[in-house]
């Protein structure tokens, strides 16, 4: 008898900060997703997390922070990807092994659409992690390790961002664009990533077992 995997949802924050030229061409590659060419070449992207509510099981994971560094040499759609995940210190034991089943697509969701494209896991780190939502900017911070932020790129309407839908699996229903903050970097496992002023994006994730 196949085992029954483990219910779990979550509603949140995320964004993203990857080293492409604005707009990223993953999220309009012509014909199959996720088969434009970097502008740099590779992708090299932090993605961050903010669980506002959620459960693993019968696990609270309300309030805790995720972060997953994702690189693959080239189209992102032909894999050889290289990842390494943090996982707030906040959590107990419990709460780290639900938010790593969730977000290293263990447990399906959107970031397993991910998994199939990995070769390479440069190791899990239990970590301070502070999450910063602010009106149209978002901040994440590891001390030591990484400072990265984004905001709205400039829209018709000052009160809004530039929002696309369908684009992304992460936040299928709605996508804001945004641009890196001056000074963004992550440093770790012997690479530097500096993608101030490149493409990003954020929105609300709401996320379950499939």
């Amino acid at each position: 008898m196949a085992a029954t995997q483990t219910p779990w949802q979550i509603e949140g924050d995320y964004f993203e900060n990857c080293n492409c030229d604005i707009v990223c061409p993953c999220l309009f590659s012509a014909g199959t997703p996720m088969t434009a060419q970097p502008t740099a070449g590779a992708c090299e992207v932090p993605f961050a997390f903010h669980v506002e509510r959620g459960r693993f099981g019968d696990v609270s994971l309300d309030g805790l922070n995720a972060v997953v560094i994702f690189r693959t040499p080239g189209v992102m759609a032909a894999g050889n990807a290289s990842v390494a995940l943090y996982l707030d210190e906040r959590a107990d034991d419990r709460q780290r092994e639900g938010l790593q089943a969730i977000f290293t697509g263990a447990v399906g969701g959107p970031v397993g659409a991910l998994a199939p494209l990995i070769s390479t896991v440069l190791g899990v780190k239990t970590v301070p992690i502070t999450y910063t939502k602010d009106g149209q900017h978002r901040v994440v911070e590891i001390p030591g390790i990484m400072q990265v932020g984004v905001r709205a790129v400039p829209s018709m309407n000052p009160e809004g961002p530039v929002l696309v839908s369908n684009a992304h699996p992460f936040a299928m229903e709605s996508l804001a664009m945004a641009v890196g903050d001056d000074g963004n970097r992550w440093e770790d496992y012997g690479m530097r990533w500096d993608n101030s002023g490149k493409n990003g994006h954020y929105a609300p994730i709401r996320w379950s077992a499939n």
